[in-house]
């Protein structure tokens, strides 16, 4: 169990670097539009593919307020949300959510790193909080219930 706070982002990239690293089943990730995560990086792109191949329902969920960044940025990344739809997805949050300024990475339902505020690296990582993840949890699921749209590498219509 260990709680740690981060104030730099130097130390916040280090901590999300740890925390995709000790991903075995989920993670789910709320977050204004995924660049402060740079997911698009080699090392963050494998352990995302090394968690979706175990194969569970529901591996990868990601709600952003903003998924302009993702579809235009992040080619690599959507490919891997192609490749393994039937196990991730991501969706842009409904306009109501807009407000929100915080960011959380939660890992297998234990384990979570939340920026308290979206421009700030200001942080707590929680490695085996169980208890104090578990609020974040539910959130996360309310946030996920609000629907959105997805965010795919492709347009849909005519």
């Amino acid at each position: 169990m260990a709680r740690e706070l981060i104030t730099p982002w130097a130390d916040y990239q280090m901590a999300l670097d740890r925390l995709l690293a000790i991903a075995c089943h989920k993670i789910s990730i709320y977050d204004e539009d995924l660049v402060a995560l740079k997911l698009e990086s080699a090392p963050r792109l494998l352990h995302i593919k090394r968690v979706l191949q175990a194969g569970e329902p529901n591996t990868l969920q990601i709600a952003v307020r903003n998924a302009g960044p993702i579809r235009q940025k992040n080619p690599q990344f959507l490919n891997q949300l192609a490749t393994y739809g039937h196990l991730a997805t991501a969706r842009q949050t409904p306009p109501q959510l807009a407000h929100l300024r915080d960011s959380m990475i939660l890992v297998d339902d234990k384990h979570a790193l939340i920026r308290f505020e979206r421009d700030q690296p200001r942080s707590k990582l929680l490695i085996d909080e169980i208890d104090e993840v578990r609020p974040y949890l539910t959130r996360f699921k309310e946030i996920w219930s609000e629907g959105g749209e997805g965010v795919t590498s492709t347009a849909l219509g005519l």
